[in-house]
């Protein structure tokens, strides 16, 4: 048995923003492994502890390339459903938005691995802030649309 899913016009471009998330997600991996190389931290340890970041800067930015992964997999999911449930009825909008997402963890992790953690927010993490808050938006007009129009 076999079922047809018809998805809405300009939904290559959803497929598109989407996969730049795993672009990011496996460039902020290798970033970790790097720094965790660099810093001569251990598995299974998962940071550095505080007296290793004090004494190295390599361990500190190691500190702040794991936190910023992870921080990127806190919200993944968020923006994975989001961008799907937008995607039903604006494809366009929420493609833009799940790309300028992207962008916006690039520059984050950016400015986290400068080593001051204050630098890992900026306009571009401002821009990714609005981008989710317009999939979440647009997700729950879309989801009461569909609701409505099923009654």
């Amino acid at each position: 048995m076999s079922t047809t899913i018809i998805v809405p016009q300009g939904f290559q471009y959803v497929a598109a923003s989407l996969l730049s998330t795993v672009v990011v997600l496996v460039g902020q991996n290798i970033t970790v492994s790097r720094w965790r190389k660099r810093s001569g931290i251990k598995y299974p340890q998962l940071y550095a502890e505080k007296a290793e970041t004090a004494a190295s800067k390599d361990a500190l930015v190691f500190n702040c390339a794991q936190r910023a992964h992870q921080n990127t997999l806190e919200n993944i999911p968020i923006i994975y459903l989001t961008t799907l449930l937008a995607a039903v009825k604006f494809p366009i909008v929420a493609a833009s938005a799940c790309g300028l997402w992207s962008l916006s963890r690039i520059a984050y992790t950016r400015g986290y691995l400068t080593g001051v953690p204050a630098k890992r927010v900026g306009i571009f993490h401002v821009a990714g802030s609005v981008a989710m808050l317009g999939l979440l938006l647009t997700s729950f007009y879309t989801v009461g649309d569909l609701v409505v129009s099923n009654l």
